[in-house]
């Protein structure tokens, strides 16, 4: 039974992680996850602990749906605080439409390049 939402705590600046609760049933489950995952999850680096309230609420229901799918997946013990790491949250890549779209290339944060590919054919014409 996935869990639904319950309180935002708020940041840990000793554990550097985001903390909120959610509901199984009527039992509460702790939770957090790091700065470093919620990062990953945004697509950003380094933001400001004042900062990660608003990037929390932002990306609520992603953090959420990842707590919940990893409450699923353990063995329920009362008192088990979820913790999200980066190695929880999985972005995945752009599809090619996406990197179409947006002009992003597979090497995207690298320099351009052209590639060009010139066909040589032995000339018909007579000397």
């Amino acid at each position: 039974m996935p869990l639904t939402r319950d309180r935002i705590i708020g940041h840990d600046t000793e554990r550097l992680a985001f903390r909120f609760t959610m509901l199984n049933g009527n039992d509460v489950v702790e939770c957090q996850i790091s700065d470093a995952a919620m990062d990953e999850l945004g697509g950003t680096r380094g933001t400001e602990s004042m900062a990660r309230q608003a990037q929390f609420v932002a990306l609520r229901d992603a953090v959420e749906g990842i707590a919940s799918d990893m409450f699923d997946r353990m063995t329920v013990v009362k008192g088990r605080v979820i913790r999200i790491f980066t190695k929880h949250v999985q972005i995945s890549p752009p599809s090619p439409a996406e990197r179409i779209a947006t002009g992003a290339g597979p090497d995207a944060d690298g320099p351009a390049s052209l590639r060009l590919i010139v066909e040589t054919r032995p000339s018909n014409r007579a000397p």
